[in-house]
This record gives structure tokens, C-alpha cells and sequence, in this order.
């Protein structure tokens, strides 16, 4: 078992934090741009690295088992708390996830829980209804405009108290260092550019597309405050993720597939991690809760400003 001390220091630093919203610094803002503008790029030095049959199985496996760790661990565990784990899994979901490069589980739950609190209003700063759809998809993430660097600490109370956390969202790169390493192991330079940075581009626009198109165009199921939609393509992208509206309707269920033909890999996994005991209480869907809940009967599609 292991055990996190948590002295009365780290309780008074944690009085502290919950009040504080963190700046990002210059050398964030210019570090996040230009690692993301880089990734990109990269991707076209597979014109001169080749593509192995290895280098493809890194990706794959890369994307899928990132995709988990945002769609389960940010997503619905730390986000949205769904289910229940031990202190130690919730570390290694942490730490994983951060290898996909989308910074660390405060961060990523306190922008999360703005987005569902003010969903197509002003404040949520990835409203294709609002901003429109570039600004949803993906300036976002790259600018400070609407402040999308800035860290709402009192959003994340019930996350801020871990000290393992707060360092993982401070030393939100270390563990996408390692992963270099690893890629460039396994396959030398095409490790990196098809495994690694294929794989990193292309997960990084299916889960921007939850933002952007499933507030655009898809079914609505159930009569929610803003325009989230059910979109079955990008479902099967983001491992359930795509069923958008089910999920603003009922933002606490782990699972986001509310029909037995809307495939939820993410939930499917959650269950077996369940089965092993490594997570405990998933928060189920209420069937007779759902029956009684207003419905849209319509699909509607709508047009990014």
C-alpha cells in the first residue's frame, strides 16, 4: 500500500490554494504554443524517417490508451467523479494521463467544470456557439485570450488537497519526457514522429472535436441549457465521448451511452477495472430517472457562428 503523508503544512498550503486562481507564467504560454505548433510539425519529418509497420502499432496503441486516460481518468474521474478509487490508482490515472499532453488533472477538471457550469455562455471559453468554431476547436488551447491558461482553484477543492497532485500539474511534462524516451526505444526517429507524434496530433483533434462539432451537429436526446448534441462518429473516436447530450443532461453518470446501441468503450473498460477492484462504485444510469426527464425528440443541426 502506499501511503502520501500529508503534514499540517500541506493542510494550510491547501487553505491557501483553494482561494488562489494561478496565472500562467510567460514561459507557459510560450512553452505550450510552441510545443503545440512543434508536434504538428513534426509530423511531416515522416517523409524522411519512413513509416515502420512498428512505428504504427506505437501509434495505435498510443491512442487508444491515451484516449482512455482522458475519456475515464480526467473525464469522468477527476472532472466529474463518477466512480471512487484509492489514492494510489488515482495517482497513476493522474500520471498517465498527463502523457497525453493536455496538462495536469487540476487544470484540466477546474477549465472542465466552467465549461459545464456556464456551458454556451460567455464564460465557457470553447462555445462554438459563442466563439465560434475555431475558437472551440482549438485557439482555446492555444491562447490566453479568455483566460483558458488561468486555474480556478476553488472549482477543485476535492483535487487541490493532494500534494502528488498540485506537483503533477506544475510538473505536468515529465512523464510526455519519458514517453519520448520510450518511443524513441522502441522504434529510434520513426518511433517518435509516426508513434508518437501521429498519435499525439490525431488524439488531440478527436478530443477538440467534443468541444466543437458535438456542440454543432448531432441528435439532442434531452432539452439541456446549451447545445450539446449525440454524434455516433465521434463516439467511436473518444471511446463514448461523442454522446454529448446525454452527458450535459447527466453530468455524474460514468456512463455516457445511455442505449444499449450507443457504444461507451470508455464505460466497458471502467467496468472491468471495476471487476478487478481497482475502482469501486460507478455512479450508474438511472433508467426510471431518464424516462421522467424531458425529451427532444428531433435531431437538429446547427451552424457554428
Amino acid at each position: 500500500m502506499i501511503v502520501f503523508p500529508q503534514t499540517q503544512q500541506g493542510d494550510n498550503l491547501m487553505e491557501n490554494l483553494e482561494k488562489e486562481v494561478i496565472q500562467p507564467s510567460l514561459g507557459d504560454k510560450v512553452g505550450n504554443f510552441l510545443g503545440f505548433v512543434g508536434i504538428h510539425v513534426a509530423c511531416i519529418f515522416a517523409i524522411w524517417t519512413g513509416v515502420t509497420w512498428r512505428s504504427l502499432v506505437i501509434a495505435f496503441v498510443l491512442y487508444w490508451t491515451r484516449m482512455f486516460l482522458i475519456t475515464g481518468g480526467y473525464h469522468r474521474y477527476f472532472a466529474h467523479r463518477s466512480y471512487k478509487t484509492s489514492r494510489a490508482f488515482q495517482f497513476v490515472l493522474a500520471f498517465l494521463g498527463t502523457t497525453a499532453m493536455q496538462k495536469g488533472t487540476i487544470w484540466w477538471s477546474a477549465r472542465h467544470r466552467i465549461h459545464h457550469k456556464h456551458s454556451d455562455e460567455p464564460e465557457d471559453i470553447h462555445s462554438p456557439k459563442v466563439y465560434g468554431f475555431w475558437q472551440a476547436h482549438i485557439w482555446w488551447f492555444l491562447g490566453n485570450k479568455h483566460g483558458s491558461g488561468i486555474t480556478d482553484l476553488s472549482r477543485v477543492k476535492d483535487l487541490v488537497k493532494y500534494p502528488e497532485l498540485r506537483w503533477l500539474d506544475k510538473y505536468h511534462w515529465v512523464a510526455p519526457i519519458m514517453l519520448t524516451g520510450l518511443c524513441y526505444y522502441l522504434d529510434g526517429w520513426t518511433g517518435l514522429i509516426v508513434g508518437l507524434a501521429w498519435s499525439t496530433v490525431i488524439f488531440w483533434h478527436c478530443t477538440f472535436l467534443v468541444n466543437s462539432i458535438a456542440h454543432i451537429w448531432g441528435s439532442r436526446r434531452y432539452q439541456t441549457k446549451d447545445d450539446s448534441r449525440n454524434n455516433w462518429f465521434i463516439a467511436l473516436l473518444t471511446m463514448g465521448e461523442g454522446w454529448h447530450n446525454n452527458h450535459h443532461h447527466r453530468q455524474g453518470y460514468a456512463r455516457q451511452g445511455v442505449k444499449w446501441w450507443e457504444i461507451d468503450t470508455t464505460y466497458y473498460i471502467l467496468r472491468l477495472l471495476a471487476l478487478f477492484r481497482l475502482i469501486r462504485d460507478l455512479n450508474p444510469v438511472s433508467k426510471n430517472k431518464l424516462k421522467s426527464d424531458p425529451v427532444e425528440e428531433t435531431a437538429v443541426e446547427l451552424t457554428a457562428p
